[in-house]
């Protein structure tokens, strides 16, 4: 298994028959080499959305028409996509699971906000999502952007994902420390990927005080582009 960074919560997950691109936003995302972008998406077989802002969602009706693939995620905004863009569109909603190439893909709740850019401002289009995802020989909890939530004590323990890549940026989501908590508090982490930071200066730009809070975890900080292989 595979886990690949570009930039901000952009992932590439190859696992199973499956190369998942999860918030894939390239163009313009100042973390990720606009040269690379041929690398980054070669081969995917799916798009995977955790929810509509334009930092998750910029390229991903863009990737999906280039590579004929189709875009996963909540059901009202991957049918609003489809009816918009025309392209296939694989929509389902929380607690559901789908078969991705042998990588099952479970949607889990997350607390943020979901909208996409409308001619009157902001539109609201389904609900905020992460991912528990099943693959690899190993289980992944996507956070998505979020804050801590109790649910996630019901989600550790019913998935008891091995792996954590986590939003932890502050400023839109959890910051260092409290993504640090959450992990320590509702999971059992044997590898955290810490994500959402570095990008603008209002973000963290370090993982330092995530190391120092989970001792006995495997903290990685991701380089964009560069595979880190569990």
């Amino acid at each position: 298994m595979q886990i690949i960074w570009l930039g901000h919560s952009g992932f590439r997950i190859e696992l199973e028959q499956a190369v998942l691109l999860i918030d894939p936003w390239l163009t313009g995302n100042p973390m990720f080499p606009a040269d690379r972008r041929d690398e980054a998406i070669k081969g995917a077989t799916h798009v995977l959305l955790t929810h509509g802002h334009g930092d998750h969602s910029a390229d991903a009706v863009a990737i999906c028409k280039e590579l004929g693939i189709p875009l996963v995620g909540i059901y009202d905004l991957t049918s609003f996509l489809e009816a918009r863009d025309g392209i296939a569109t694989i929509g389902f909603n929380k607690g559901g699971t789908v078969d991705l190439g042998g990588a099952k893909v479970t949607m889990v709740n997350a607390s943020h906000s979901n909208t996409m850019a409308g001619e009157n401002g902001p539109i609201a289009i389904g609900s905020e999502a992460g991912f528990m995802i099943a693959g690899g020989g190993h289980r992944t909890y996507v956070s998505g952007d979020t804050d801590i939530m109790a649910d996630m004590q019901w989600m550790g323990e019913l998935h008891a994902p091995d792996i954590g890549i986590l939003a932890a940026g502050g400023h839109f989501t959890m910051d260092m420390e409290r993504a640090a908590w959450a992990a320590k508090r509702y999971f059992n982490f044997k590898t955290v990927i810490p994500c959402h930071y570095r990008t603008f200066g209002a973000l963290e730009q370090d993982a330092t005080t995530m190391v120092a809070a989970l001792p006995g975890v495997q903290v990685i900080e991701p380089q964009v582009l560069e595979a880190i292989t569990l």
